[in-house]
C-alpha cells in the first residue's frame, strides 16, 4: 500500500499503537466473525486488552493504572478499530471512570480503582438513558431515596450497553424532584452500583439484539437498596458530573470511527488494486478511484479535528465544540469509506467472510450513538453560532 494510506508513523503514540496492533493480531476476523454468529461478548479479547494494561490507561499510576493521556487512549482505540477488532466491547470504561477518579472520594478511590485497572473489577456500564427520555435526560425517571444508610432505587435504562458483562454501574438517578428543584439540571446524582450484590433480585438485564453485537440491555431496577457510600460526590450534582466526562467520551469515540475508516480503506484499496475486470485492475477506474479517494480525504480532515479536540482538553480548556464536532465528522467519514469499500467490493462487500459486512454494520451506530448528529447539530447552532435554541 502507498504512503498515502499507511503513513510512516511519526506520533509520539507509534510504539503504544505497535504493541496494540500486535495484541489485536491475535484476534483476527475468524474469531469475530464467530461471535457475531452468535451474539457472544469478546471476553478473550477484553481479558487481553485489561491484562496487557490497555483499558487502565487513563487511570493514574498510583492506582495501578498507566496515567496516560487522552490522545493515548484516542490512539489505543483508533488501533483496535482499524486492526479490524470492535473497542465498543470495553471502550466505555476508559472514560466512565473518568467520574469516579475526577469526583469520587478517597476511599472511593482506594477502593475501585486499583482493582478496576488491574481486571479485577470491570466498570463498562453506563445506566443513563430511558426509554421515556433518551437524549433528553434531564427527564429521566428513575429515582434514588435516600432511606437511612441507603438509597432505595426504582426505574428503568435503556441501550445500556455491556451490562451483562460488568460488574460495575455509573448511574445517574434523580434524587431531588423536578418539581422541587429551581434549575432542570439540579437533583440528579450519580451512584457507583456493584451490580454483584444486587443482580437477579432487585435488578434485571435483558439483552437487546440489535443490526450489530452490540452486548446492549435494558435494565430494571425495583426498589435496588444500594449503600449511601455509593453516591459519588455531592447528592444533586450529578448531571455536571455526568457532563464532565462527554467530552471524552466523544473524543475516543471519533477516534474510534477514524480507525474504522483507515480499515474500510486499506480494504477498499487493497481490492481496487487485485480485482482484474475487463483486463485491467478496476482501481484504474475513476468511478472507483473518486469514492475512496473521496473518503480518505473526509476521515484525514475529520483526524484532525479528533487530534485538536485531545489536546484541548489534556491542556484544560474547553473543548466542548471541538469534541462534538470531532465525533461528527468522524463518524460520518468513517461510513462514507464504509460506502465506498462496499461498492468496491461489490457482491462481495455482502459476504460474512470479508468481513466488511460486519464493520458496515458496526460503524453505523456512530451517526447515532452516543449522541446523534442532528443533537450535535442544533448543540453547535446554540452554543457556537449564538442561534435560538431549538428544543
Amino acid at each position: 500500500m502507498n504512503d498515502l494510506v499507511q503513513p510512516i508513523d511519526l506520533s509520539p503514540h507509534a510504539a503504544i499503537r505497535n504493541e496494540v496492533r500486535k495484541l489485536c493480531a491475535a484476534f483476527p476476523g475468524s474469531y469475530w466473525r464467530a461471535l457475531d454468529r452468535d451474539n457472544l461478548y469478546p471476553e478473550a479479547f477484553v481479558r487481553a486488552l485489561a491484562e496487557g494494561g490497555w483499558l487502565a490507561a487513563l487511570i493514574p499510576e498510583e492506582y495501578g493504572g498507566s496515567g496516560l493521556t487522552l490522545s493515548s487512549a484516542a490512539a489505543i482505540l483508533e488501533e483496535i478499530q482499524r486492526a479490524g477488532c470492535n473497542g465498543a466491547a470495553c471502550h466505555a470504561q476508559m472514560y466512565i471512570m473518568g467520574a469516579l477518579l475526577r469526583h469520587g472520594n478517597a476511599a472511593q478511590k482506594a477502593e475501585y480503582l486499583p482493582k478496576i485497572a488491574s481486571g479485577a473489577l470491570r466498570l463498562q456500564a453506563f445506566g443513563v438513558t430511558e426509554p421515556s427520555s433518551g437524549t433528553d435526560t434531564l427527564a429521566l425517571q428513575t429515582t434514588a431515596r435516600r432511606d437511612g444508610d441507603e438509597y432505595v432505587v426504582n426505574g428503568q435504562k435503556i441501550w445500556t450497553s455491556r451490562a451483562e458483562h460488568s460488574d460495575l454501574m455509573l448511574l445517574l438517578a434523580r434524587t431531588t424532584p423536578r418539581e422541587e428543584v429551581q434549575k432542570r439540571t439540579d437533583g440528579l446524582s450519580v451512584f457507583l452500583l456493584d451490580m454483584r450484590a444486587v443482580r437477579g433480585s432487585q435488578l434485571t438485564i435483558r439483552p437487546i439484539r440489535t443490526m450489530m453485537n452490540h452486548a446492549t440491555t435494558e435494565v430494571f431496577f425495583d426498589h435496588m437498596r444500594i449503600p449511601a457510600t455509593a453516591l459519588i460526590g455531592e447528592e444533586g450534582e450529578g448531571f455536571r458530573y455526568i457532563l464532565s466526562g462527554m467530552n471524552a467520551e466523544r473524543i475516543l469515540i471519533a477516534a474510534e470511527c477514524i480507525g474504522d475508516a483507515k480499515w474500510f480503506t486499506e480494504k477498499s484499496t487493497n481490492y481496487a488494486n487485485e480485482r482484474v475486470v475487463f483486463g485491467r485492475p478496476i482501481g484504474q477506474n475513476q468511478g472507483v478511484q473518486f469514492p475512496i479517494a473521496k473518503a480518505y480525504a473526509r476521515m484525514r480532515a475529520a483526524e484532525l479535528m479528533v487530534e485538536r479536540a485531545a489536546a484541548l482538553f489534556e491542556a484544560g480548556q474547553d473543548c466542548g465544540a471541538e469534541a462534538n464536532i470531532a465525533k461528527m465528522l468522524a463518524a460520518e467519514a468513517s461510513w462514507e469509506a464504509a460506502e465506498a469499500c462496499v461498492q468496491t467490493h461489490g457482491g462481495f462487500g455482502f459476504a460474512e467472510e470479508y468481513d466488511i459486512e460486519r464493520k458496515f454494520r458496526e460503524t453505523r451506530l456512530y451517526q447515532v450513538a452516543p449522541i446523534s448528529t442532528n443533537l450535535i447539530l442544533s448543540y453547535l447552532a446554540e452554543h457556537v453560532l449564538g442561534l435560538p435554541r431549538s428544543y
